[in-house]
């Protein structure tokens, strides 16, 4: 009985160190932004973007594919009526248990209004606002926007480009963790490089993906296949959206 006291005690150690199956993943933030402006809303790329924008909630809320499973996400509007209009963000309570084509009817019934200006900032700002008020600060942060880019405000027009981008405001998520990435999609290449170029930062990290690039998610997805057996696509929106980003500051 003795000498099996020690095995026994080294068993339970064993499981008591072993990471439990039913472990909650780590705390992570996704917010989307959904550009339904006039000028994206047009352009021929917006549809699609709205289909990947569903499947990109789906395998972010679901894990799928070894991508990041996010513990809090909202989706919210870029646009609105006027400058600094308050805005509406829709939590993961209200995705939760949805197929991609689920997701895909309530983005679209969500928004399915045409907001004559873009602002960037007032989003921003808004998205601050609801990490704070869940408990989310220092938890890393995902931003994504599903947009041309173009800041579209009124008097924008008299604005020079250079301006135009260096008033973009990302200060609002600068210290809301020591990981926060802003994604920039569907943006044609001279805005994105507007983007990476000239919208001021400290903390944040930017990365700006081309809409051409975007709408090759298709050649990845498979008609009739589980979502959970998509591997091309998923693989293909780790290297080409979720890449990793490095901090640069630009002031």
């Amino acid at each position: 009985m003795k000498g099996r006291v020690p095995a026994l005690v080294l068993a339970l150690g064993v499981v008591a160190c072993s990471p439990s199956e039913r472990a909650a993943p780590p705390r992570s933030t996704l917010v989307i932004g959904l550009d339904i402006s006039g000028s994206f809303r047009h352009n021929s790329a917006f549809s699609g973007a709205i289909d990947f924008a569903a499947l990109y909630i789906y395998c972010h809320l679901n894990g799928l594919g070894g991508l990041q499973r996010n513990t809090a996400i909202f989706v919210g509007e870029l646009g609105g009526e006027r400058p600094g209009q308050a805005k509406v963000f829709h939590p993961i309570q209200d995705l939760s248990g949805l197929s991609p084509d689920q997701i895909s009817a309530n983005l679209r019934a969500w928004f399915p209004q045409e907001d004559p200006i873009t602002d960037f900032n007032a989003f921003f700002q808004r998205a601050a606002v609801h990490v704070r008020r869940n408990n989310l600060v220092l938890a890393p942060l995902n931003v994504v926007l599903f947009s041309d880019g173009e800041p579209d405000y009124p008097g924008s027009g008299r604005i020079s480009s250079e301006d135009k981008y260096k008033r973009v405001d990302l200060s609002p998520l600068e210290y809301l963790s020591r990981n926060v990435t802003v994604r920039l999609l569907y943006a044609s290449p001279p805005i994105a490089q507007l983007w990476e170029r000239k919208v001021p930062r400290k903390r944040v990290r930017l990365w700006t993906q081309d809409a051409e690039v975007m709408r090759g998610w298709r050649r990845h997805f498979h008609d009739g296949v589980p979502m959970e057996r998509q591997d091309s696509l998923w693989s293909w929106v780790d290297n080409v959206v979720d890449v990793r980003v490095k901090r640069e500051r630009v002031l």
